[in-house]
């Protein structure tokens, strides 16, 4: 009798966390709505909303905000989410560089901060660098850490399930050692998310950019490394060992030159960072001979430099392979560039679109859209706190372990 009872106090336990998630996840999608409304819409009783809606008051989450439209009696009151009620940190780390964000629950930027460094060589310098930008966020916005709900984490690497703070020995070797994941948790004492940056690039554009309508897309991150990320049922993709989106190990080409991986022909070894500024440096004379940035290389094209043109067709063509398979593959609704040198958009867009062309099937490349990404530099970052809040809206917990620390 004892087991019974006490599976039963789970159980409803388990279905109030259930509805105050429900809820919760309403007002945040709707911004405001009546208590009656949403009872009416998840056939809850009006006094179980109530309920919930005063707790997500105590918490912070939603106030009321006045008077709504009269159906035909008392104007009903209007409850509104809180949208400033806490923080969320997103940290990027590229292979050349540290981005970190201080977001609201809308995945509005407070403040960044960004420093190059040499992330995939140097993992002592850049887990400081983390701690520095994170706390410079916090302090200019005057934030305690009590009032941040977590940390997201955008990383070069596969990230396996299992363990999300082990960044693949493969990838980036210097990092075999450490435990990113752990390590923040201890530095900042909040929850930390840890996902390839190619996947919070795509929920990025899944909640703010391009895939706002709720469509299935492709992210492509070009950079460094060439990663994806898919976007499917609202839901990043990520395969059962979390190398789902590794575009960059595609061989496009069986002679082509030797890849980190050990594979031949890998696409980015033909439109990777280095590959694009080692062709700068073939094509571009005395001005190749010296460093360039993608920057420059951008600026060149759009300015009609016939080398920079050249690097920009070659990079399409390429691109194009893979993406022709990815169409026929997994035929999502949009495809979305990211990555500075996706700022060059028609540039590269048109011959990246031919490409596919002459490899896709008619029907795929007639569903989907190939376009660059909005967002900006701060997309992949904007992404890793997204991953925060879309994790914190599923499980309310995660904002009542704040609204304890605030309190406590």
């Amino acid at each position: 009798m004892r087991v019974g009872t006490a599976e039963s106090t789970v159980d409803a336990a388990g279905m109030r966390a259930q509805n105050s998630s429900l809820l919760l996840n309403m007002i945040w999608r709707e911004q405001q709505l009546s208590r009656a409304e949403i009872a009416r819409r998840t056939e809850l009783s009006p006094s179980t909303v109530s309920a919930i809606v005063a707790d997500l008051e105590q918490c912070g989450l939603v106030r009321n905000i006045g008077a709504g439209v009269s159906r035909g009696g008392r104007r009903p009151t209007l409850i509104g989410f809180c949208d400033d009620a806490f923080s969320i940190i997103g940290v990027e780390l590229g292979a050349t560089h540290v981005t970190a964000v201080l977001t609201d629950l809308r995945g509005r930027v407070r403040t960044h901060r960004h420093s190059t460094q040499a992330v995939r060589d140097d993992p002592k310098g850049t887990l400081q660098k983390v701690r520095d930008l994170v706390q410079e966020c916090l302090d200019a916005e005057r934030v305690p850490r009590r009032s941040v709900v977590g940390m997201g984490v955008a990383v070069p690497s596969p990230v396996h399930p299992s363990a999300p703070g082990k960044l693949s020995p493969l990838i980036v070797p210097a990092w075999r050692d450490y435990d990113l994941q752990e390590w923040l948790k201890s530095a900042f004492g909040m929850p930390v998310f840890v996902d390839n940056d190619a996947n919070l690039g795509a929920l990025s554009e899944c909640y703010w950019g391009a895939g706002i309508g709720g469509e299935d897309l492709t992210y492509i991150k070009l950079g460094t490394g060439i990663g994806s990320g898919f976007i499917i049922h609202g839901d990043v993709y990520r395969g059962s060992g979390g190398t789902a989106g590794e575009i960059g190990h595609i061989a496009v080409d069986p002679s082509g030159p030797q890849c980190v991986c050990g594979l031949r022909g890998c696409l980015v070894t033909l439109i990777g960072t280095a590959a694009l500024m080692e062709r700068a440096r073939e094509l571009m004379g005395p001005r190749g001979r010296r460093t360039l940035t993608v920057r420059e290389l951008v600026e060149g094209a759009r300015a009609g430099e016939p080398a920079a043109r050249q690097i920009i067709d070659s990079l399409g063509h390429y691109l194009g392979i893979a993406v022709a398979g990815l169409l026929n593959l997994l035929n999502p609704a949009i495809v979305v560039l990211g990555g500075e040198i996706s700022s060059v958009g028609d540039l590269l867009l048109d011959p990246l679109r031919a490409s596919v062309r002459k490899r896709a099937l008619s029907t795929s490349m007639a569903e989907t859209r190939i376009v660059t990404s909005a967002l900006g530099a701060r997309a992949i970052a904007v992404g890793a706190a997204t991953l925060v809040l879309q994790a914190a809206l599923r499980d309310r917990s995660l904002f009542t372990l704040q609204h304890v620390r605030k309190t406590a």
